[in-house]
């Protein structure tokens, strides 16, 4: 008769081990290629949000001022927009600060500016300490724009701070008008610097920190200054 033989306990055991170590090896990988794809998902939704803010911003600002019929008083109350401007020579400008722009147009060209379009009275809002910026039309309260989502989980937040504005003004020369000179400068203004600085709201799993980006572009309101 032949000897039959069979693994011992010692084999076995060896097996066993090197079988959990494929199977960890294997885990960890797909783990790492995971995180990595939740991590690319979060920057692309923030990318994309930011983006986009920073895109109807700079159509709209072009726009201030916009006012072809050119009637009297044509320019209203930025907080109280059924009234009209007591500065009717900052035109489409009403406010003009770091964190905050009021931009008015006549934009359906029926010569009244609030009349029956909400979109041509617009007011951009920074809010520093819950890191989001809010878009309101005809005072009628701010609105979720970038950073602000509620009921949903936002992408990103706003990290602007005081050395990073939210807006900067130019005159036609180039120079700089500082929150100090507004808003009497406001009627200067040849040129706005918009900077979005962001982070993501979810912390990279494979850097413990959230990743930060900065969008900016300069808009040039061409009608403010005709």
């Amino acid at each position: 008769m032949k000897k039959q033989e069979g693994y011992t306990l010692v084999e076995m055991v060896i097996a066993i081990a090197v079988g959990l170590v494929v199977i960890l090896v294997i885990y960890a990988a797909v783990n790492v290629g995971q995180r990595s794809a939740v991590n690319v998902e979060r920057k692309v939704a923030a990318h994309q949000d930011a983006r986009a803010a920073l895109q109807l911003m700079s159509l709209e600002i072009q726009m201030a001022s916009y006012d072809p019929v050119n009637p009297a008083g044509i320019w209203r109350n930025p907080t109280a927009c059924s009234s009209p401007s007591a500065n009717q020579n900052y035109r489409g400008i009403q406010t003009a600060t770091a964190t905050a722009l009021t931009i008015e147009m006549d934009a359906n060209d029926n010569g009244v500016v609030g009349g029956g379009d909400p979109n041509e009275i617009i007011t951009y809002s920074y809010d520093a300490a819950n890191q989001y910026i809010t878009r309101e039309t005809s005072c009628g309260g701010g609105q979720p724009f970038l950073g602000d989502m509620p009921g949903d989980p936002r992408a990103v937040r706003v990290i602007n701070t005081a050395a990073v504005p939210v807006f900067r003004y130019f005159d036609p020369l180039g120079i700089e008008i500082l929150p100090a000179g507004l808003p009497v400068g406001i009627p200067n203004i040849a040129r706005i610097d918009i900077t979005l600085w962001v982070e993501t709201e979810e912390i990279d799993p494979n850097t413990n920190q959230r990743r930060k980006t900065v969008y900016s572009t300069s808009v040039i309101p061409r009608n403010h200054r005709i």
